[in-house]
């Protein structure tokens, strides 16, 4: 079987491109070849003799994602459309290419994120706001194209599912959940550090991992619950810096010493087991990765129902507020759980519990299914078609020859 994976980047770092390697990695192990359409591939991969890379190259000069990813999507389907005999199985990821798919990933959705009564963006305020606006109703556009011209949509959490339906599908397209994975054993088996990030050791630290320059996924709400609890229950920031607002907001807000801002980590399994609880109210989310990684290092977590990744979250493992934006019941939620030690160890053991059924294996295993489900079934088309066209071909020498006997 040869299957084609369409995605911007390809490796362990990102969340996309860390779904998308896995996948690779384990259709490689079944002897699957893999093309992959990216403009980046992990090292790891390309040693692999089963894999192709079509690198898709974007100039630096774009002045946008919004105009880097359309060059990308019509370079892509260029190619996808002059090589289309040379694999069974067609696998894009939401809008990124003009070519109609066999498989459609959907890791996030516009026009949900644009539906959400927390939506910060519009036209009228400011610039950034308003390409930010016009970006979403865009991709929002795009991506309900391609789902309708996808033959299999997977959506990585029933939230997605929901919100994927809402746009309309037509009756060709089918509609599975498949959750994201995640590395359980290296998660559940790393040990904590609170040295190596600097971290005060004897306060009860709690971890946010995100997206620093934007507000979707929230950290002003958290730094607003700080001003409500103790002194000794601070906050491990763990994202991308520069350009955030966050810092000046945390000094405005008098928390400035119970926040310390990590940058980009690379051990986060050790961060993870270094810290005491994960906080995560994003205003919007498909299927947060780090929601994951949490629960396998042992974390219990404290998310808002419009985190995808919310939905597996048992009252034994975690607090899921109706209201990400409600500072005081975040504060309540996480005093809950800073004075009650006994309650956080066992919300944590839960938590490893739960994402021991997410494993990057287990989710691997499902697409390879899909993609085989998927082979087979153009193979059969195939094989009636030629069977279909050895009757016709049959009936016409069989008529010639009655043809012929008659004259």
């Amino acid at each position: 079987m040869r299957v084609a994976i369409v995605t911007h980047v390809v490796r362990h770092n990102d969340g996309q491109g860390r779904v998308n390697h896995e996948i690779a990695r384990a259709a490689l192990d079944e002897g699957i070849s893999v093309t992959l359409v990216a403009t980046h591939v992990a090292p790891d991969l390309l040693a692999h003799p089963l894999v192709r890379w079509v690198p898709i190259r974007i100039g630096r000069w774009w002045p946008s994602n919004l105009l880097r990813q359309q060059v990308f999507a019509i370079r892509s389907a260029q190619w996808l459309r002059a090589h289309r005999s040379e694999f069974d199985v067609l696998h894009v990821n939401g809008f990124i290419t003009w070519a109609p798919a066999d498989v459609n990933t959907a890791h996030f959705v516009h026009s949900g994120w644009f539906a959400s009564r927390y939506y910060p963006f519009g036209v009228s305020k400011g610039l950034w706001s308003g390409y930010q606006y016009v970006y979403t109703r865009l991709n929002a556009l795009l991506e309900g194209w391609a789902y309708r011209r996808s033959r299999v949509i997977t959506a990585v959490s029933q939230k997605v599912a929901d919100e994927i339906r809402a746009i309309g599908l037509t009756p060709r397209n089918r509609l599975d959940v498949i959750y994201n994975g995640v590395d359980t054993r290296g998660f559940a088996a790393a040990s904590g550090d609170r040295a190596k990030f600097r971290l005060p050791p004897h306060a009860f630290v709690l971890l946010f991992v995100g997206d620093l320059r934007t507000p979707r996924k929230n950290l002003g709400t958290v730094l607003r619950a700080l001003r409500h609890l103790p002194h000794h229950v601070q906050i491990a920031v763990a994202g991308y810096l520069p350009g955030s607002p966050y810092p000046e907001e945390a000094r405005a807000l008098g928390v400035a010493d119970r926040v310390h801002f990590l940058g980009l980590v690379k051990d986060m399994p050790v961060l993870m087991h270094s810290v005491d609880a994960f906080v995560f109210p994003s205003r919007y989310e498909a299927m947060s990765l780090s929601l994951l990684e949490a629960m396998a290092a042992g974390l219990p977590v404290v998310t808002a129902r419009t985190a995808g990744g919310a939905e597996i979250i048992t009252p034994e493992c975690g607090i899921v507020l109706d209201d990400p934006d409600d500072p005081r019941a975040l504060a309540d939620a996480i005093g809950r759980l800073a004075g009650d030690d006994r309650m956080r160890r066992a919300m944590g053991a839960a938590a490893g519990e739960l994402a021991a059924g997410f494993g990057w294996a287990r989710m691997a295993a499902q697409y390879i299914a899909l993609y085989r489900q998927i082979a087979g079934l153009r193979d059969d088309r195939s094989r009636n078609g030629a069977s279909d066209a050895q009757g016709a071909a049959a009936n016409l020498l069989a008529g010639a020859s009655r043809g012929a006997d008659g004259a």
